[in-house]
């Protein structure tokens, strides 16, 4: 397609700033620039109708990590790179709760509690056994004991009488926090397209060159927000992963309330309403999980509606009302990578599969880069 004269020249015409990916993170980098750079133009690319990757697709919890989450992290990272992820994913929820509005957000402080299967006999003496020395660690971030040991009070099936509660999980509307941050961005003169792949880029030191298909333009400063798209511009260091979800039709007198995780952060549901949110499952199939493609599999489905029939709703009937997936971005290391990939160009992904906790601040830790 022809751009005509006006679009080019409104749209494509002295950009100071273009992000690439209109998430979490590349809203809050746009919207971090405004701040900085009151009278720049700032131009955010998306490739899909809606962000693409899992801002707007995502379960909507609020947290920092499982007490079983954290004691895996110990085994792979330090104790200090432990102790910094989580004060990152922490302060990231607070900077979106601000730039948001608990109200927009439709923050729902329920608390977050972790559950253990009966067959997880190793894992659940080991997180009940290293409960206190977590609660150590994390006590100078949070002055207070993080995880407690409690009686299941939602009669689930199959697990072990006690759960572990968190008192700082919380619940979000991710698409309500989404739409919040659009109207945000376009009311700060942010212009955002939709459906643009960015297909080359060449940093000329002055300027970098972006092509959008045969369409090209210049821009000062071209930073990625592509988290799990990430994988070429970062030489491999940041892999697709892609998370699958179901939700329920709504469930007369449903009396849970709150996030819940189960079997090390794999599987993870919630309320909304009097509906069940499930999702997880990506450790059945690792290989064919780590995918940039959209969709659902028979094998993962299915693991999620046995796991909703015979632990969180043994007693209830309940109907499948929608599917979905999202795309995360996971490495070797859970750290994210912020950096400037050559003079003018930078990158802000590898979040984690913690992008709600941390997509704020590493949206204005890259634009601070600048």
């Amino acid at each position: 397609m022809q751009l005509s004269y006006w679009e080019i020249k409104n749209w494509f015409t002295n950009v100071d700033y273009t992000v690439v990916g209109s998430g979490i993170v590349g809203l809050h980098a746009a919207l971090r620039l405004r701040e900085r750079f009151p009278e720049s133009k700032i131009l955010v690319l998306e490739k899909g109708m809606l962000p693409q990757g899992a801002s707007t697709k995502n379960a909507g919890f609020a947290c920092f990590g499982s007490l079983s989450e954290i004691i895996d992290d110990l085994k792979s990272h330090t104790e200090e790179e432990v102790i910094q992820l989580i004060q990152k994913r922490w302060k990231g929820l607070q900077l979106l709760r601000k730039r948001v509005g608990d109200e927009k957000l439709d923050y729902k402080p329920f608390g977050g509690y972790e559950l253990f299967l009966k067959e997880h006999e190793a894992t659940y003496v080991e997180c009940l056994s290293k409960l206190p020395f977590i609660n150590e660690i994390l006590n100078p971030l949070f002055k207070f004991d993080v995880f407690t040991k409690e009686i299941d009070r939602f009669e689930f099936n199959g697990i072990h009488e006690s759960v572990i509660f968190n008192p700082f999980e919380g619940q979000i509307d991710t698409g309500a926090m989404m739409q919040e941050l659009m109207k945000q961005a376009i009311s700060n003169d942010i212009l955002i397209l939709n459906q643009q792949i960015v297909t080359a880029f060449n940093d000329n030191g002055n300027y970098v060159e972006v092509a959008l298909g045969d369409f090209s333009f210049k821009t000062k400063k071209l930073l990625f927000a592509t988290n799990g798209f990430a994988a070429e511009i970062t030489k491999g260091q940041v892999n697709p992963a892609r998370a699958q979800v179901l939700i329920t039709e709504p469930i007369p007198n449903l009396n849970i309330k709150g996030t819940f995780h189960l079997d090390k952060g794999y599987y993870y549901f919630r309320n909304i309403g009097d509906r069940i949110l499930i999702g997880g499952g990506r450790n059945l199939d690792f290989e064919g999980e780590f995918t940039s493609e959209f969709g659902e599999t028979e094998l993962i489905q299915n693991r999620l509606e046995k796991v909703l029939k015979e632990v969180i709703l043994p007693n209830q009937e309940f109907k499948i009302e929608h599917r979905w997936s999202g795309i995360m971005g996971l490495g070797i290391t859970k750290n994210p990578i912020v950096e400037a990939l050559s003079e003018n160009v930078y990158c802000g992904v590898r979040l984690g599969g913690m992008g709600v906790a941390i997509g704020s601040l590493i949206g204005n830790e890259l634009a601070d880069l600048i």
